[in-house]
């Protein structure tokens, strides 16, 4: 079979196949046999149709297009194999098919073009000896008592109170009854009720924001046993819309009000909520938890700066399939973290919704890709391979203590594999590349609010980094999606190390009540 290449762009050959007259008649054979052997005729024994009454049955464009489907199919198959082409997905076709039908006669020979997608070249020109900059984390001490401080409301005692007004913060059990303003009704009417906008023996924590606008400040400074009328605002965009923007009136009767006794900060109260025996104990675990989120931030920047740099000097052209392929893997994760929440993907993802969540996917993924391929290539050039003895010692680490059923053990030491070889890689370049640290902020565009700082976290929480994972295959040029980051031991090193930090304390019970 004879068979043409050419080169074209976005990482493609364009394929120029001639069919030859035996594979014409063959494939037509075939399919006049398919037919014979499908179709029930009345009159003829299944399998004994003649083909003139298969052809008057069918009609000879229908036969004719199933030869020409059928011709392209093989054809392409054999071509590659032929001239040893490593395709990726699907090819292309790029003669008409409906020419084709129409130009086939069977025994004759058939000439048509397409076009695959194959693994991109990669040309890296600079990647030692560059200078970047990344920010240094620093962790910040007071962080520590802050901590200790939330640990301390988590675990605070609800006492009632009676000799003061209410106070931020304060349990209060309430009766209102809401009604929008004069403005709002008929002249000489009372204002019509809120639906829904009504409650008795309702608890509420006094912390603005949980509410609508008003609603809470207006209960600060009530006293049990009483009742005042609280002004507040509906929101532009509440999601009642008779109500959005709306000022309103609440008849509060403030019944009961409970403060928060917080417990002394000692070795007891480290017990109680940790692991730890004292307080200073409690206190050094969190020292190391908040300098490690540093460290491992500050490397996370550093990673970031040294890829950003290299990108930039990479020549690639990305075949579509592998964009598409990584849009759509970037799609269904999100689905699959959606599901997990409990969210009805089915209903949420119409098709408007996907096509909107492909274009927000794609700079992403191909800023992906680039960098794995960046990597590969480093890796390819100068060896850069993990043995299996410590793929051996790192999923025996993550597994340690752990419960592996319904773990992929396979898919784990391939994970961990991609994470052993990213860091090497990472490692290398950092050796042979000057990253220089700046203070934290240093780098911030104006108007980039992203906060570098960890939000204080539940003591019964476990804590994830949110690292980037870049996968990395050294042996073979087609980089594969880019796994996503879980808090579970199929995820990668660093991420079940983080999942499990040395100040885990234990689960308090907050919110006791004294009668």
């Amino acid at each position: 079979m004879k068979v043409t290449q050419e080169k074209l762009p976005a990482s493609q050959i364009g394929l120029q196949i001639e069919v030859t007259p035996e594979m014409s008649q063959q494939a037509y054979d075939k399919t006049l046999q398919e037919f014979t052997r499908s179709v029930n005729i009345p009159g003829f024994r299944k399998g004994k149709v003649p083909r003139q009454v298969l052809i008057q049955r069918f009609g000879s464009e229908r036969i004719k297009a199933a030869v020409v489907e059928d011709l392209v199919q093989n054809s392409l198959k054999q071509a590659l194999e032929q001239e040893k082409i490593d395709a990726l997905g699907n090819f292309e076709l790029k003669s008409s098919f409906e020419d084709l039908v129409a130009q086939y006669q069977p025994g004759a020979a058939l000439s048509f073009s397409a076009a695959v997608d194959v693994p991109p070249t990669v040309a890296l020109k600079e990647y030692t000896g560059l200078t970047v900059q990344a920010e240094e984390v620093k962790y910040d001490p007071t962080r520590i008592e802050s901590t200790l401080e939330d640990y301390r409301k988590r675990s605070a005692t609800l006492v009632p109170v009676e000799d003061r007004p209410a106070e931020e913060g304060d349990l209060a059990t309430v009766d209102f009854k809401g009604r929008l303003t004069a403005a709002d009704a008929p002249e000489g009417e009372e204002p019509p009720e809120i639906p829904g906008g009504s409650a008795e023996d309702f608890e509420i924590e006094l912390l603005e924001g949980r509410f609508i606008e008003g609603f809470i400040d207006g209960m600060i400074g009530m006293k049990p046993g009483e009742t005042k009328e609280v002004q507040a605002q509906f929101p532009e965009g509440y999601p009642q819309a008779d109500l959005a923007g709306k000022p309103a009136v609440f008849t509060v009767t403030m019944k009961e009000l409970k403060g928060r006794e917080l417990p002394e900060l000692d070795d007891d109260f480290a017990q109680e909520v940790s692991e730890f025996e004292t307080l200073e104990e409690l206190r050094q675990s969190l020292e190391k938890r908040f300098q490690e989120e540093a460290d491992r931030k500050t490397k996370d920047n550093k990673q970031e700066a040294l890829l950003n740099e290299l990108v930039n000097h990479i020549e690639v052209e990305l075949p579509e399939t592998l964009v598409k392929r990584e849009v759509d893997h970037s799609i269904t994760q999100t689905a699959m973290q959606m599901s997990q929440q409990g969210m009805d993907v089915k209903k949420m993802f119409t098709p408007e919704i996907v096509d909107m969540l492909r274009q927000q996917a794609r700079p992403e993924a191909i800023k992906r890709l680039m960098r794995t391929l960046t990597l590969g290539e480093v890796a390819k050039a100068h060896s850069i391979k993990v043995e299996a003895a410590e793929v051996d010692a790192k999923v025996a680490e993550l597994i340690e203590g752990q419960s592996t059923e319904g773990v992929d053990m396979q898919k784990l030491r391939e994970v961990v594999e991609e994470d052993l070889l990213k860091d090497k890689i990472i490692d290398w370049l950092e050796q042979n590349n000057t990253v220089e640290l700046v203070p934290e902020g240093t780098l911030k565009k104006d108007g980039d609010d992203e906060d570098l700082e960890l939000s204080e976290e539940d003591p019964t929480e476990e804590t994830s980094a949110a690292e980037e994972t870049i996968e990395v295959e050294a042996s073979t040029v087609e980089p594969e999606a880019e796994p996503e980051v879980e808090a579970t031991p199929e995820a990668t090193a660093e991420s079940a190390a983080a999942a499990a930090p040395d100040a885990e304390p234990k689960k308090s019970q907050s919110g006791k009540s004294k009668k």
